[in-house]
């Protein structure tokens, strides 16, 4: 287990590396917390009638946006969207592609709702339940 997060770890630390600028709110706490939303940390979900996978529960179009913005994740393919480390990893280039000057709750919204997530009503209550899995009210 631990030789998986280390890999996880250091995809993360590429990711942000090659991808541009972190958003300085994308912490370990919020991808925690999308992923108890999302699946409750199951890397065998499949969701949205087949067509989000994983833990962070990916669709493939938003797959194809990360590895856009962060070309070396390519190469494992969508279906490694099932493994923590690399879903992990596919979020951080999205959010950082799509979220440079967001905070926590924007970050959350794009992730649910798509690049202008943010600027969506029915993100609203998605972010509800993040806060929460981070420990807000």
């Amino acid at each position: 287990m631990k030789r998986v997060i280390g890999i996880g770890l250091a995809f993360l630390v590429g990711v942000a590396a090659h991808a541009g600028e972190k958003p300085r709110e994308l912490t370990s706490g919020l991808l925690d917390a999308i992923r108890e939303v999302e699946s409750g940390g199951d890397c065998n979900a499949i969701g949205d009638g087949g067509r989000a996978i994983g833990p962070y529960q990916i669709h493939y179009v938003y797959w194809l946006d990360a590895v856009e913005a962060e070309p070396s994740l390519r190469a494992r393919g969508y279906q490694a969207c099932k493994e923590e480390g690399y879903a992990r990893a596919v979020v951080v280039a999205y959010l950082t592609r799509y979220g440079a000057n967001q905070n926590a709750e924007g970050l959350a919204r794009i992730h649910n709702g798509g690049p202008k997530g943010y600027k969506k009503a029915a993100t609203r209550g998605y972010w509800c339940k993040v806060s929460k899995a981070m420990g807000g009210a």
